[in-house]
């Protein structure tokens, strides 16, 4: 196949808005290399995605012995790891060689990699202390990360399932439905499906762009509301300007989460307080995510109401010459 040149690779292969570790430390060196991939070799999607698992079990062999030395050797292997498990879906998107099957495949392949890698890692420093922690934070890890996908896949489909009837409600109505996303402050969360590009969300860059835009919206569609999260001093420029950038405003998502324990706990021969940070971070961002899940089911009720009252008055502009009629 011909391979386009990089910047339109960068373009058809990175993420509108994706974590910063991946933006900053993951992305240049995995872009390239997709586009090397895809020129001069046969390798497929699944193929790489093999790759990373084989590598994330290395990773986990070197988290086993529990000296520093192989401990920081697990870290660049469960880099290198991470590398290719970016790569897969990029070059499918480049390819077109992507499948369910394939999507399927790494998210198993993810979970099964931090599952071995926390075991190992954690097991590893309970032989060198004996301190029982290290077997409580590798449940709790499992635990977390579990729970972290788990949400980001539900929430990924009530917010698909809310769009899709809000446009079929819009389109009832014969109403052209312009919302992207109800609620939303921001970019959307993970999404499960890797091998799909998401669409970046318009965003204001001061309060008066703000208004103008609530006073641009059609009158079938309910603004989003006003939280502390917006009216927070220096919000809005730092979300514009991560985005802007490609970063979302999650700043510490899955990803964060696996490269603090597995990458920066190791290379700082510390994995107590790091992991433990890790899950308060996590747990309050999820914390985060739920809430700007439930402003979007709340402004969801808010636009489908507004439709019922739009097919109340339609329907009642449209019976009254028959009534009137009659009364004649």
């Amino acid at each position: 196949m011909r391979v386009p040149s990089l910047p339109e690779v960068r373009r058809l292969t990175e993420k509108e808005r994706d974590a910063w570790w991946t933006v900053l430390l993951v992305d240049p060196v995995a872009t390239p290399l997709v586009r090397w991939t895809a020129m001069w070799t046969r390798v497929t999607p699944n193929q790489i995605t093999w790759a990373a698992l084989v590598l994330g079990i290395g990773a986990a062999a070197c988290f086993a012995q529990g000296d520093w030395q192989w401990l920081v050797a697990g870290a660049v292997v469960y880099h290198v790891s991470f590398i290719l498990d970016c790569m897969d879906g990029k070059l499918a998107r480049l390819t077109g060689k992507g499948s369910a099957f394939g999507a399927w495949l790494d998210y198993i392949f993810d979970r099964v990699r931090v599952l071995v890698c926390a075991i190992a890692l954690m097991g590893g420093q309970y032989q060198r202390t004996e301190d029982v922690t290290y077997i409580w934070l590798a449940v709790a890890v499992v635990f977390l990360d579990m729970l972290r996908y788990m949400d980001a896949l539900e929430i990924w489909k009530v917010r698909l399932n809310m769009r899709r009837r809000q446009r079929e409600r819009a389109e009832e109505l014969g109403l052209i439905d312009t919302s992207q996303d109800n609620g939303s402050d921001d970019d959307a969360d993970d999404t499960p499906v890797k091998t799909a590009k998401v669409p970046a969300q318009p965003t204001a860059g001061d309060a008066s762009a703000a208004d103008a835009a609530a006073t641009a919206t059609p009158a079938h569609v309910v603004p989003p509301a006003k939280t502390f999260i917006t009216r927070l001093p220096g919000y809005v420029r730092l979300r514009d300007f991560l985005v802007s950038h490609r970063i979302r405003i999650h700043l510490f998502s899955g990803i964060e989460f696996q490269m603090t324990i597995f990458i920066v706990a190791p290379l700082l021969n510390q994995i107590f307080w790091p992991t433990v940070a890790a899950g308060a971070l996590l747990l309050a961002f999820e914390v985060l995510v739920v809430y700007r899940l439930l402003l979007a089911t709340r402004a969801f009720q808010r636009t489908m109401a507004r439709y019922d009252r739009l097919e109340a008055e339609m329907t009642s502009e449209t019976s009254s010459p028959s009534e009137q009629a009659t009364l004649v």
